[in-house]
């Protein structure tokens, strides 16, 4: 049988990712550019662009044997806005809509002073250099309905909180570095404090009021360093680190400092001129426990994924002039809780792995229609025989 954890952490050595565009698309640039690197629409002396993307799917999920048969997800709809407001002063929105009006939130509003280009202002609801996913997020931009699980999970994607910091980049011939660091408000209680059963940042970031002040009284610092040559690809270093719990009330210390610390390393890259494009993330967090807490709350988590895309047709089609037919698959583990118990030593595994094969079809780059098939595998705190899902997705995604 196909051993998806070993493979997942053998290709996460290569840990890569992709951008996986067409020739219309836009050009390349580092991660962090992301958030600019979109199609806006500007309309003459208009001092605002806008622009904006929509993901949407249908879904078929068979969890032991049970299916619960075919449904429709309208997952989300972003709109952009951009201004400059004057000279090296540029601001940008983004406002998400996911299912429906289930929910509805700012992921981001930056205002960017440029002194230069190595020292760069930035302040407002910005995005958390965490990864390369949390800044590079987009829908249209992959090939796969769902984010990846690592993506989602342990880098609660899309993690933005209210603050400010520098950001810069530096070109030579072939070259390009850039960085960032921001501090921030963090995470708060529902770490560990949750419905869930588990150590969870996913649950930690929708803290209501982290936008207008901090949790812990501390702030989180995130960081980020990248590199990218033009021929081989862009290697990205990041780090998170911050106290999460509220230990200091009116002046009083009521609590010990909990912190919470997240690595991540990401690569991207294409050969065979671009026919074949590979991605990846690789993240490590610790996270400090009360000495009460039991064992289900995990102190470290790890994930990973792998993705490796493979352009098998470009030709004009239907009055396309490059449209293209992508084969991909994609490889992913995430570990909840890497700790052993304290009485027998065992291995707690509450871990997920999985593979996802996919067939897309982009008529350009700023749309693709994709067909996935997933095959997940969950096991539980005891390492007893997994649970197996697998589903069918057939979504579009597409920027307007």
């Amino acid at each position: 049988m196909f051993n998806y954890k070993k493979s997942i952490l053998l290709s996460s050595l290569i840990v890569f990712i992709n951008y996986a565009y067409a020739q219309d698309s836009l050009p390349p640039k580092l991660n962090m550019d992301a958030l600019y690197n979109r199609p806006f629409l500007t309309i003459k002396k208009v001092p605002i662009a806008i622009g904006g993307y929509i993901e949407a799917n249908t879904q078929y999920d068979n969890i032991d044997g049970v299916a619960s048969g075919w449904g429709f997800q309208m997952r989300r709809m972003t709109l952009f806005f951009s201004s400059t407001v004057a000279k090296k002063i540029r601001f940008l929105s983004e406002i998400e809509f996911e299912n429906g009006t289930q929910e509805i939130n700012i992921e981001t509003a930056v205002a960017d002073i440029e002194f230069h280009p190595l020292l760069v202002l930035r302040t407002g609801i910005l995005l958390n250099p965490i990864g390369a996913f949390n800044q590079n997020h987009d829908g249209p931009r992959w090939d796969f309905v769902d984010r990846p699980l690592v993506s989602t999970e342990i880098v609660p994607s899309t993690l933005s909180n209210v603050g400010m910091g520098l950001y810069g980049k530096y070109y030579k011939k072939n070259w390009i570095l850039g960085y960032e660091a921001y501090l921030t408000n963090g995470f708060d209680d529902n770490l560990i404090e949750n419905d869930m059963g588990r150590t969870s940042f996913h649950a930690a970031k929708s803290n209501p009021n982290k936008f207008e002040s901090s949790y812990s009284g501390s702030p989180l610092f995130s960081t980020k360093v990248a590199v990218r040559n033009r021929k081989y690809g862009e290697l990205g270093l990041s780090y998170l680190t911050g106290i999460y719990n509220q230990w200091l009330v009116e002046g009083t210390q009521v609590d010990d400092k909990r912190r919470a610390v997240m690595m991540a390393l990401d690569f991207t890259t294409s050969v065979f001129k671009n026919s074949i494009a590979i991605t990846g993330e690789i993240v490590k967090a610790r996270i400090a426990l009360p000495t009460n807490y039991i064992q289900t709350y995990g102190t470290r988590q790890l994930g990973g994924y792998c993705d490796v895309t493979f352009t098998a047709l470009q030709k004009s089609v239907l009055g396309w002039a490059n449209a293209r037919v992508l084969l991909g698959v994609r490889l992913e583990y995430v570990d909840y809780n890497q700790d052993k118990f304290r009485i027998t030593h065992a291995k707690i595994f509450d871990e997920v792995y999985a593979i996802t094969p996919t067939i897309s079809f982009r008529p350009t780059g700023s749309a693709v229609l994709r067909l996935n098939y997933q095959h997940r595998h969950t096991v539980d705190l005891l390492g007893n025989p997994p649970s197996v899902q697998r589903s069918i997705q057939v979504g579009l995604s597409t920027y307007f």
